[in-house]
């Protein structure tokens, strides 16, 4: 491919991943808010928004790493998150490291809560214990607060394969020809 054409492939690349970024670095619902600060950070609001935050960018980037069409969208995103968190106004200059690190941990924690094939344990439940283990709350027992904050994740994972739908597109793939056989082509 010509140097131009690369470029302008590359640019246009990050232009969606920089769309969906911002889907990402939405602020999450008050409600949602004041409900996890009663549930889990013992009416730390602020607590309860930073853990909501952290869980859509995690969920988002991990959903855009697993299902993205191209296997350059996950690194894209990775970079615009990356280059959108570094700006984020909600996060201290002096503390960009250790949130940073911060965010690293819930990623690899959520990753493993999707990945996870524990049997009898459903995704909502694992998600809803990782949202809880960080946010301070009891989840070694399925409550209804837990299983509650495991569903609104799982809606931060749908929003996000919306997201990134929006932002990359969709697969298309001839009515005439299985999806098998086209692996084959």
């Amino acid at each position: 491919m010509p140097l131009l054409g690369r470029w302008r492939e590359d640019r246009g690349v990050q232009r969606k991943a920089a769309a969906y970024v911002a889907s990402l670095m939405r602020e999450p619902d008050d409600a949602d808010v004041e409900w996890l600060s009663r549930s889990a950070t013992k009416g730390d609001t602020d607590h309860a928004r930073w853990e909501l935050r952290y869980a859509r960018r995690a969920l988002g980037l991990i959903v855009a790493q697993r299902d993205a069409l191209d296997d350059k969208t996950g690194s894209a995103v990775a970079r615009e998150l990356s280059d959108a968190v570094g700006r984020d106004h909600n996060v201290d200059a002096s503390t960009v490291e250790i949130a940073e690190r911060q965010f690293n941990a819930r990623i690899s924690a959520y990753r493993d809560g999707l990945d996870s094939r524990a049997s009898g344990i459903s995704v909502a439940t694992r998600l809803g214990q990782t949202l809880f283990a960080f946010s301070g709350g009891s989840f070694r027992s399925a409550t209804d607060e837990l299983t509650r904050g495991g569903v609104l994740l799982e809606r931060y994972v749908v929003e996000a394969n919306q997201a990134l739908r929006d932002a990359f597109g969709t697969a298309r793939l001839p009515e005439d020809i299985p999806p098998s056989k086209i692996a084959n082509r």
